[in-house]
């Protein structure tokens, strides 16, 4: 962009006072974080995948929540995208020589964020509550809402037969093709979601797995309904026929019969869309997916390019308000 249309991006993203911004991990929470330095204090409330939450070593492990808190505090492993910049991994390797399970990697400092969590979800805090306390304790100044209080988790029917998310992504390494996701309990959305939505000017659906991490959002009772009176955008995961990060790309063949591609983002959110953003090239293969779409740069190589991305977004969502 050039100066002058950088400037009228930002006056823009400071005119906003309401966007709920729908969230996975390392893609929703890098997106987040330019939508907080585009916006104004308190314009923003995230609403984070709660599907991939699990219990391991005792202890309540919430990955999607933690990645977005970490990334708006500044604290995320910058190349990782998940866990804690300068982390060491001495427990895990001590559980490790001990024979216990070391396939889901925990840091050093990550545990005191399980810990504190575990200990007051024991003690009948919510889900929704201790995540409020957590991110203000660690500065951050965006809304985090868990998408849930109560359980909701992601199943994935595989070649291999039906595997939690966590066995299959990281135990596994995504190696079973899935055949299909399901989706065990639905939960109420947790204190303040419909409200966020209802009130929202805008929502903003991140660069995440449509499958794993914004579909149990959009399968919790009144979401889908609220979100239809709303304007909708959502940035595409999927850059030149690949999966900026993870296992999407092999996901949509074997799941929607089709190659991977933004045109497959589209048609699988439908009618709650309003507009799309994806990587510059690739509305050249969109074809008519009757809804406006925005060409930009979406892949978020630093926190410059997440707030790029962030003022672009805001700046088309626009014609909408």
């Amino acid at each position: 962009m050039s100066g002058t249309t950088t400037t009228k991006a930002a006056a823009t993203a400071t005119a906003w006072r309401r966007v709920v911004a729908l969230s996975g991990g390392v893609g929703g929470a890098r997106l987040l974080d330019g939508l907080q330095a585009a916006l104004p204090p308190g314009a923003l409330t995230a609403i984070v995948n709660t599907g991939d939450d699990f219990e391991h070593w005792g202890l309540y492990i919430s990955p999607d929540v933690d990645t977005v808190v970490y990334t708006l505090a500044g604290l995320a492993h910058e190349a990782r995208g998940w866990g804690l910049a300068d982390e060491t991994f001495h427990a895990l390797g001590m559980v490790s020589r001990l024979g216990g399970e070391d396939w889901f990697q925990l840091g050093d400092r990550d545990l005191a964020m399980h810990l504190v969590r575990t200990r007051a979800l024991a003690a009948g805090v919510s889900l929704s509550e201790i995540t409020a306390t957590l991110a203000a304790r660690l500065g951050v100044a965006t809304r985090v809402l868990p998408m849930a209080d109560a359980p909701c988790r992601t199943i994935l029917v595989t070649d291999e037969g039906e595997l939690s998310f966590q066995d299959w992504l990281v135990r596994r390494r995504a190696a079973a093709t899935v055949r299909g996701v399901r989706f065990v309990g639905s939960p109420p959305p947790s204190p303040g979601v419909l409200a966020a939505i209802a009130e929202a000017e805008l929502v903003v659906i991140g660069p995440s797995n449509p499958y794993v991490s914004i579909d149990p959002i959009l399968s919790l009772p009144g979401v889908r309904a609220a979100l239809a009176e709303r304007p909708v955008v959502a940035v595409s995961p999927i850059v030149a026929g690949r999966a900026v990060k993870g296992p999407l790309g092999e996901m949509i063949p074997s799941l929607a019969g089709r190659g991977a591609s933004a045109a497959a983002i589209v048609a699988h959110y439908g009618s709650l869309l309003r507009g799309l953003v994806v990587e510059r090239g690739d509305e050249s293969d969109l074809g008519d997916v009757g809804v406006p779409v925005c060409a930009t740069a979406t892949v978020m190589h630093d926190r410059a390019a997440r707030r790029a991305l962030a003022d672009d977004v805001l700046a088309f969502a626009e014609r909408w308000r």
